[in-house]
């Protein structure tokens, strides 16, 4: 998808119908989408069985991050991928680390691409295994066993891997033990499209903002299938965060109280309008905007 100048919205959303063998890990991996975003846009409905005829929501609209928008920026609240180059961004569903061993927030890069790499199981994992009774062997060749998938992106966080997965239900969870893992045909894509040294940022925005065209867009993303008080309470303060910043960088904003609400009771990873950039301020903004780029050009 190609960005222009002042872009904060990429895709849209999209409405279908199930048939009677369709599961949100099928609808997943055909439209680019993750199981708890799936369930997520779709309260209510059986993510292994929708049902014949079922309507479900495929919410494949996003807000960018935040960050700078250049290499790979994957947002663990979103359980995306968002992957920036020669003015475009694509983005795919990533599994992302539990809770006892959780992906890094970090600001790091790539550093070699691997082909059907191996997987050598660090002691912490064995140990588990052991546990429960298995034993795993110090190195898995490629193939159907190996949990890496057919390529990789080794990255200078020590220890930390983009990969593909032998378990494709596991994109949009957290399963891994750190590492972002991806469909297999989706880092089969992107192994290709990075090179060495290509930045990486890894950065936790459940709530996201933005102003696009005069409008204030809100995309807020619950991290469970089912929101306790503790969580709805938490995406509020973040939301009131984003909220302000965006006051002092935007002159003039409005906002809808009964949209506000929706967005973050809800929940559901869905951009929502929840305001506007009166037009008188919006010029402010420009002229604002200008002065800045000249003074740092100076």
């Amino acid at each position: 998808m190609s960005l222009t100048n002042g872009d904060v919205l990429v895709g849209e959303i999209i409405h279908l119908h199930t048939v009677y063998e369709d599961t949100f890990a099928d609808l997943g991996e055909v439209y680019g989408l993750g199981y708890l975003e799936m369930v997520r846009a779709n309260p209510g409905v059986d993510p292994w069985l929708p049902g014949d005829g079922t309507s479900v929501t495929l919410p494949t609209h996003h807000l960018l991050p935040s960050t700078p928008h250049d290499g790979i920026v994957v947002n663990l609240s979103e359980y995306r991928l968002y992957h920036f180059k020669d003015g475009k961004v694509t983005t795919y569903p990533v599994g992302i680390g539990t809770s006892n061993n959780p992906s890094p927030l970090t600001d790091t890069h790539v550093t070699m691409r691997l082909e059907q790499p191996a997987w050598y199981p660090p002691s912490s994992v064995r140990r588990q295994a052991e546990e429960r009774g298995e034993i795993l062997p110090r190195m898995i060749p490629p193939g159907p066993e190996n949990p890496l998938g057919p390529f990789a992106l080794l990255l200078e966080e020590a220890g930390y891997l983009i990969h593909g997965t032998n378990k494709r239900f596991g994109i949009g969870q957290q399963v891994s033990h750190g590492c972002i893992r991806m469909y297999n045909e989706d880092i089969s894509t992107l192994v290709w499209e990075v090179e060495r040294g290509t930045s990486v940022r890894i950065v936790e925005e459940p709530v996201k903002a933005g102003v696009q065209d005069g409008i204030v867009w809100l995309q807020v993303h619950g991290q469970s299938e089912e929101l306790g008080a503790e969580e709805q309470d938490k995406l509020w303060q973040q939301t009131q965060i984003q909220l302000t910043a965006l006051q002092s960088r935007y002159p003039g904003i409005e906002f809808n109280r009964a949209h506000l609400d929706e967005a973050v009771e809800k929940a559901d990873g869905i951009p929502r309008r929840v305001g506007e950039q009166l037009p008188s301020s919006m010029a402010v903004h420009s002229r604002l905007s200008h002065e800045t780029e000249d003074d740092d050009g100076a």
